[in-house]
C-alpha cells in the first residue's frame, strides 16, 4: 500500500487541469450495456475505480479501449448477466449494472455493493423503484436476483433524492413499455451527464435539470459518444488546497455552474475567486480565513464529498465554524485523524465544531475512505513538519494523479510506493 510524505507549509500556485468526473465516468459506463455496439466516452478519467468498472464489464463480454482518456466499449457480445461478489465489493457504484441488464436483458444477478467503509448507503430505493417498473426482485445469499420480461412505465416518487437510484432507474425506464415519471429525482450535474447520453443513444428523456424527469420509454438504443463532465469534487479539492495554503491557482477544464455553492462559500471565506468560461482563478495570498458554516444537501446545495475538505480548511480559520452533514450523518471517520494533526474539533451528533488554530502540526494519519484522504492530504500541506498520509489507494479511487497536480502547484508531496505498516 502506498503513502504520501508531505512536507507542509508551501503556498501553491500554477495552472492544472481538471479531469473528467468519476461519478459521471461510473453511471455513463454501465450505460453502455443497453445497446449493441461501440460506445465512445470522452474526457473519462484514469482512476482504480474506473478499472474496477471496466473489470466489471469485461466480465460481461463488453470489449474495452482505454487510449488516453477515450474509452471505447462494444457490447456487441454480452455472455453474462451475473455480477460477482469479487467484481462488486469494490465499489458501491457497481450496482448501475442492475437496471440496464435487467432491460436489455430480462435477468441480472448483482452481488449486494462494497465500497467505502463508513456509513450505511442502503439500495432499497434502487429494488423498489425497479419493482414499480414490474420486477421481480429477490435477495438470496447476497445477490439481488432481478426478472423481468418486459419492464412497464411507473411513477416513481423517492421519498428522498437518490443519485444511485435516479441513475438505475432512468436506465432501466428507457427500454421499459410506456411513460415512466421520476418524481423528486437526482438533479445532480452527473446525472444529467448520464441523460444526454442516454438521449443521444435514442432515449426520450425529458425534465432533465428539473427534479421530474419523465422517459418515453422505446424499443431499443443505439450506442453514442459523449464528453464527460468535469469533476466538480475534483475542482473543489483543489481549490480549497489554493484557499488552505494560501496561495493562488488556475483550474482548466472546470463547469463553475457545478460548483457554485462552494465558490460563493470560499469567497465569504476571503478568497478571491475569478471565472473565465472553463477557467477558475482563486487568490487566497495575504489573507486570514474567515470561519463559515456549511450544511451539506442535495445538489445544487454544498455537496457532501466536500464535507471533509471543508472542515480541514476551517481547522485553519481565524474563528469557530460549524460543518453539518444533513446527507449521511455518520461521515467524519477525518476528524479523529485530523486531531492528530493539533485541529481542534468537536463533535454534536452529525455536526463538527471546528475552532480554527494557527498551525496545524505534521503526524502519521490514516485515510479510511475516499473524501476523508483528501482532507488529510489538505491539513498535510499546511502543517509544520511532515505528514505522512497511509492508506491513499482510497485517493486513486476518486483523484487522478493528485500528488502529480499539487507537485504541479509546487506542493513538496512524494509517493512512496508498497509501503508496509
Amino acid at each position: 500500500m502506498d503513502k504520501f510524505i508531505i512536507n507542509g507549509g508551501t503556498k501553491l500556485s500554477g495552472k492544472v487541469k481538471i479531469d473528467g468526473a468519476k461519478n459521471a465516468s461510473l453511471a455513463l459506463m454501465p450505460a453502455t450495456l443497453l445497446t449493441n455496439g461501440k460506445s465512445i466516452l470522452r474526457n473519462t478519467p484514469r482512476l482504480r475505480d474506473v478499472n474496477t468498472m471496466i473489470s466489471l464489464l469485461e466480465f460481461f463480454g463488453v470489449e474495452t479501449t482505454f487510449t488516453d482518456h477515450t474509452l471505447t466499449l462494444d457490447t456487441s457480445n454480452i455472455k453474462s448477466q451475473n455480477a460477482p461478489y469479487e467484481h462488486v465489493k469494490k465499489m458501491r457504484a457497481s450496482v448501475y449494472v442492475l437496471g440496464p441488464l435487467l432491460a436489455k436483458y430480462g435477468r441480472a444477478k448483482v452481488s449486494l455493493p462494497g465500497g467505502c467503509a463508513w456509513g450505511p448507503r442502503p439500495i432499497n430505493l434502487h429494488i423498489e423503484g425497479l419493482k414499480k417498473l414490474g420486477a421481480e426482485i429477490e435477495l438470496e445469499e447476497g445477490y439481488i436476483i432481478a426478472k423481468a420480461k418486459k419492464l412497464v412505465g411507473a411513477e416513481i416518487n423517492f421519498e428522498k433524492s437518490s443519485v444511485g437510484a435516479t441513475g438505475n432507474i432512468l436506465m432501466a425506464a428507457t427500454l421499459a413499455k410506456g411513460t415512466t415519471i421520476i418524481n423528486n429525482a437526482a438533479k445532480e450535474p452527473e446525472i444529467n451527464n448520464l441523460a444526454q447520453f442516454l438521449n443521444k443513444m435514442g432515449a426520450r428523456i425529458s425534465g432533465i435539470n428539473t427534479s421530474k424527469l419523465i422517459i418515453e420509454g422505446v424499443n431499443e438504443l443505439s450506442p453514442a459518444t459523449i464528453d464527460t463532465i468535469p469533476d466538480r469534487i475534483e475542482a473543489g479539492t483543489l481549490l480549497i488546497a489554493g484557499a488552505i495554503t494560501k496561495g493562488k491557482i488556475e483550474l482548466q477544464n472546470c463547469n463553475f455552474e457545478h460548483i457554485n455553492i462552494l465558490i460563493n462559500k470560499l469567497k465569504e471565506s476571503g478568497c478571491k475567486l475569478f471565472v473565465n468560461n472553463d477557467l477558475i482563478t482563486l487568490d487566497a495570498s495575504n489573507i486570514d480565513i474567515n470561519p463559515i458554516d456549511i450544511s451539506t444537501a442535495v445538489y445544487p446545495g454544498f455537496p457532501t464529498d466536500m464535507q471533509a475538505q471543508w472542515i480541514a480548511l476551517m481547522s485553519v480559520a481565524k474563528g469557530v465554524a460549524n460543518v453539518t452533514d444533513n446527507i449521511y450523518l455518520d461521515r467524519f471517520n477525518h476528524v479523529p485523524e485530523l486531531l492528530r494533526l493539533g485541529a481542534s474539533i468537536k463533535m454534536i451528533e452529525n455536526t463538527a465544531i471546528i475552532t480554527g488554530i494557527k498551525k496545524l502540526k505534521g503526524a502519521k494519519v490514516m485515510s479510511t475512505d475516499l473524501r476523508a484522504s483528501a482532507s488529510l492530504v489538505l491539513a498535510g500541506l499546511v502543517a509544520d513538519g511532515t505528514t505522512e498520509v497511509l492508506r491513499v489507494y482510497h485517493l486513486d479511487r476518486g483523484y487522478q494523479l493528485i500528488d502529480e497536480k499539487l507537485k504541479m502547484l509546487g506542493a513538496d508531496i512524494k509517493r512512496v510506493e508498497g509501503t508496509e505498516y
